[in-house]
């Protein structure tokens, strides 16, 4: 059983030695440390058995909500977890009454476009060469 709750720093703490090889190497533990102080942005951990197995994160806006990141423990991946906390990620924004929900995803990450457009995601733009000045980005946006 998966649950999800508000990231803290001792959970940053838990996988700050494991952040980016069991994880993705996108952020690191600064990175972190300092989004878990920014008053506009909230973190969120998927646990099982008493593990995280994964981590989420949103910027607020005015009218907006940002989804950051989500990501899945390496070993853990295909097993539900990243729909999870993006149905969290929606649930949240819905409470908070703002007008979409935006990300970029790396255009060759097949995986998780997939996921997004069966959370009726639509694709609204393109960045070019966003992740490592080489691969480009398409921007998903779900409205409310």
């Amino acid at each position: 059983m998966i649950q999800i709750r508000s990231m803290t720093i001792l959970d940053l703490e838990t996988i700050k030695d494991t952040l980016t090889q069991e994880f993705d190497d996108f952020w690191n533990y600064n990175v972190f440390k300092s989004e878990l102080e920014n008053p506009n942005s909230e973190y969120f951990v998927a646990i099982e058995n008493d593990t995280i197995v994964g981590f989420a994160g949103i910027w607020i806006s005015v009218d907006d909500i940002h989804i950051t990141n989500i990501v899945t423990k390496k070993s853990c991946r295909n097993h539900g977890i990243g729909t999870k906390l993006l149905e969290h990620l929606i649930k949240i924004s819905k409470e908070k009454e703002l007008s979409s929900l935006t990300l970029e995803v790396n255009e060759k990450n097949e995986p998780a476009i997939k996921l997004y457009e069966g959370h009726d995601f639509q694709k609204i733009g393109q960045r070019k060469n966003y992740y490592n000045q080489n691969e480009n980005a398409i921007i998903m946006t779900y409205y409310f």
